[in-house]
């Protein structure tokens, strides 16, 4: 049985049924709040390109050394960053291929759209 097919009565048990649990919506809204800021988008635009430092970061983006700190930090807490240690420098790149995924995913929409609507 297809969509259209379905009852509306039958459309929405279906989705009831297969809702993701509570814990994982929260959890998602978290991590899409975390594109809602210019800054880490910008940083998280950088990263997908180099892995960089605090300084170099600063530098590229424009940015003070203690903002660009306070954003990392949360970008952490939210698992869209990771880091390592080298020496005294510590190095910044994305946490993984799936952020990377959404961060490309989500520009080209975007990109796509805006070219739509010139």
């Amino acid at each position: 049985m297809n969509e259209e097919e379905l009852k509306p009565e039958a459309m929405v048990e279906d989705v009831r049924n297969k809702m993701i649990p509570e814990g994982c919506v929260k959890e998602l809204a978290s991590f899409f709040k975390v594109f809602g800021d210019e800054s880490r988008v910008r940083i998280l635009y950088a990263l997908s390109s180099y892995e960089m430092c605090v300084n170099d970061l600063a530098e590229a983006l424009g940015m003070s050394q203690s903002s660009l700190s306070h954003q990392l930090k949360l970008l952490k807490l939210n698992g869209l960053v990771k880091y390592r240690r080298d020496g005294r420098n510590i190095y910044y790149s994305l946490d993984d291929q799936h952020v990377v995924d959404v961060f490309n995913e989500g520009l080209e929409h975007i990109t796509h759209r805006m070219r739509e609507h010139q």
